[in-house]
């Protein structure tokens, strides 16, 4: 027999009010710091123990954790594998450069889009050594791959990069610079840059809603098309394979240690300015919880059981390099020592710890300054 409706009213009222908190006196209100951190967001980070990550994980087999570790980023990516997917390349030359020759390339990185990138090639018989070159993210949209390479193809964007270039870089395109020493050099805009854009800052968090809303991820498709791009310099005929490596500043330094962590083609890793402990980060007052750029390095979940370190860590024992400026305020002093402790301490259980270089420049902030690019340079060399 039903019961009056008044009861049940009474008891669904009373059961919302008891799941709600309702007529607790010692209960708090919740509260925003910052206006975008929960007020319990402390007890959030707590329940962050990266129980994947070398170490702590039950796997104590390193390639079986490896293996491991790799799938689980994969299954956060959302996006799924497009190895399937021809590149069919498009070259158009250049005007020749100073030792080296000038191409645009077109090439479908995934099946939904071709994408145009820059390469260049060293004069002479080759295989080269080579690099990938992943740009910054800097809020600037009207260029990406011209940050690295300077534009030969038009001159409005060449006004913008050499600008860039004077800003971050001391008036030099990393791309050239390597050129001329002897490496391929490939780089393509992400998804909102030069060719690919110009988005506007503000509409990045939207933009990233609408791919989870169609079932995809805008981090995710970064990913994904910068292992891509790996895989596509490495078997060019003028590149070495055994000898690609992947260099990135800010958050091209993300995507660099991410594709060394996401395919074996990557031989060795230079990352400038982007390391640190997820926890230390998630600060009130830091970039990353301003949302906005956050986004295109954010795969939903993946904290739960990995750190940024541990995911780099995947690439080991292949040697990777990580310069911070103690000036940055992007990301904490702590931030950075935490992360360099687990580095460390995962090449030095692996008898690798001569092949991961590790440097915080003392008056340095935000930049990929001259002195150390020299330095990634002679690293490069070195190992490659």
């Amino acid at each position: 027999m039903s019961e009056p409706l008044g009861r049940r009213t009474f008891v669904a009222g009373a059961a919302a009010a008891a799941f709600l908190g309702a007529g607790s006196g010692n209960a708090e209100a919740a509260d925003l710091v910052g206006g975008n951190l929960p007020g319990f967001y402390p007890a959030l980070k707590n329940e962050l123990n990266f129980p994947l990550a070398w170490g702590t994980s039950p796997v104590r087999d390193f390639k079986a954790w490896r293996r491991a570790a790799r799938t689980v980023v994969e299954e956060h990516l959302i996006v799924p594998r497009q190895n399937s997917t021809r590149y069919t390349p498009e070259f158009t030359s250049g005007p020749q450069g100073d030792g080296y020759s000038r191409e645009l390339v077109t090439l479908s990185l995934t099946r939904h889009e071709r994408v145009r990138g820059a390469l260049l090639t060293p004069h002479g018989p080759g295989p080269f050594p080579a690099v990938l070159l992943l740009h910054d993210h800097g809020a600037r949209f009207d260029i990406g791959k011209e940050k690295l390479i300077r534009p030969w193809y038009d001159d409005t964007r060449l006004s913008s990069a050499q600008a860039w270039a004077d800003k971050y870089f001391s008036g030099r395109f990393v791309g050239d610079e390597l050129a001329r020493r002897g490496y391929v050099v490939l780089c393509l805009d992400a998804l909102g840059w030069g060719d690919r854009g110009p988005l506007t800052y503000d509409q990045q968090q939207a933009l990233a809603s609408n791919f989870y809303n169609l079932g995809s991820s805008l981090a995710g498709l970064m990913a994904r098309e910068d292992a891509r791009a790996a895989g596509f310099l490495a078997g060019l005929d003028r590149v070495d394979a055994r000898r690609v490596a992947a260099l990135g500043f800010s958050m091209g330094a993300y995507r660099a240690w991410q594709t060394a962590a996401l395919t074996d083609t990557v031989a060795a890793t230079a990352a400038v300015c982007w390391m640190t402990g997820l926890k230390e980060m998630m600060v009130p007052g830091n970039n990353t919880l301003r949302g906005q750029s956050s986004y295109y390095m954010l795969h939903p979940g993946l904290p739960r059981f990995l750190d940024f370190p541990d995911v780099a860590s995947i690439a080991v024992p292949r040697p990777m390099l990580f310069f911070s400026g103690a000036l940055d305020t992007l990301f904490p002093a702590d931030g950075v020592r935490v992360a360099h402790d687990k580095l460390t301490a995962v090449w030095r259980s692996r008898h690798a710890e001569e092949r991961l270089r590790l440097k915080t420049w003392p008056d340095l902030g935000h930049v990929f300054v001259d002195r150390m690019q020299d330095e990634v340079y002679a690293w490069l060399d070195s190992v490659l």
